[in-house]
């Protein structure tokens, strides 16, 4: 990559132009922004983002890596707009007559389900320093606006979306390192060791030998992140 190029990569107003879809002087060719995006998406869905590369991508075209420089300027801001591509599905959230809680799950269900359908994603948004595009912030808007409703301070809200957020966020990461051939093999394992050596584990040896009803993993920890949601709005509502 020529200094020039490298420069432009590293320039915030020009991944922010192209997160924005503001005006962006470039070439007129065949190759577009929405088209590079969708096919680099599309790379990291089958293969992870550590197979994306600008050659890569362009060899999908049948292009040189250079031709994609001149539309987007380098694999930072390709990945940040493959961020935005997969968010720009909206929220769709029950009627606001509906609790809060029942309208928070749903939107946690939903993110779920594309962090799911991206693994990758948990890569591209980890607790770093990064631009945020327009699709990234309306999720956070549309989660913040019903917290906003329990009355709780700016403060609490923030601190309420990080946590439904972290909890999300860890389900997915377990789906990603998830093995059913191993998991099946190492709990079958598990299960025979900890039954010869019940005496030394009893806790935990009931419980494996007392587990039949299926949780939902991601309803039961916001069951619990909302209790104490619904405690906060109670002591507040109290001293106010």
């Amino acid at each position: 990559m020529t200094r020039s190029v490298e420069s432009k990569a590293r320039d915030p107003r020009t991944i922010a132009a192209l997160l924005w879809d503001e005006p962006l002087r470039g070439p007129k060719t065949g190759l577009t922004v929405q088209g590079i995006t969708a096919a680099a998406v599309a790379r990291a869905d089958v293969d992870g983002l550590e197979a994306v590369s600008m050659n890569k991508v362009a060899a999908t075209f049948g292009a040189s890596g250079m031709a994609l420089y001149r539309h987007i300027p380098g694999k930072t801001a390709l990945v940040e707009l493959m961020v935005e591509a997969v968010l720009a599905v909206e929220p769709a959230l029950p009627e606001t007559d509906e609790d809060w809680r029942t309208r928070l799950l749903a939107w946690a269900r939903q993110l779920l389900e594309i962090y799911r359908a991206h693994p990758w994603l948990l890569a591209a948004t980890a607790m770093r320093r990064q631009l945020f595009g327009p699709n990234q912030l309306r999720w956070m808007d549309t989660a913040l606006a019903v917290i906003e409703s329990t009355g709780l301070g700016p403060a609490e809200r923030h601190q309420v979306l990080l946590l439904i957020a972290g909890h999300v966020r860890n389900l997915a990461q377990q789906h990603v390192d998830f093995d059913a051939d191993h998991a099946h093999e190492w709990q079958q394992l598990t299960g025979e060791l900890v039954t010869r050596h019940a005496e030394r584990f009893p806790a935990l040896a009931r419980t494996l030998a007392e587990t039949t009803a299926e949780i939902d993993p991601l309803e039961f920890g916001l069951d619990r992140i909302f209790d104490g949601v619904q405690t906060l709005v109670a002591e507040s509502e109290t001293t106010a």
